[in-house]
């Protein structure tokens, strides 16, 4: 049962790390960086945020490795 309610708070805390950047995080660049893909012609819109999603990724990984202790 411990681990179980570790594995909630777990989640618990992704999802406000994620309703954060969400939130706050076109004020801080995050969805607009070097190396987002772009692509506006008239009427066709692309967007392929791939560093945004590293920084993430990078992000949710260290959030697991200090909580997996």
């Amino acid at each position: 049962m411990d681990s179980f309610g570790k594995l909630i708070i777990t989640i618990g805390l992704i999802l406000v790390v994620l309703g954060l950047i969400i939130t706050f995080g076109s004020k801080l660049g995050i969805g607009k960086l070097p190396g987002d893909i772009y692509i506006d012609k008239g009427n066709f819109k692309f967007y392929f945020p791939i560093t945004t999603s590293i920084i993430i990724s990078i992000i949710i990984s260290i959030l697991f490795k200090i909580f997996r202790k």
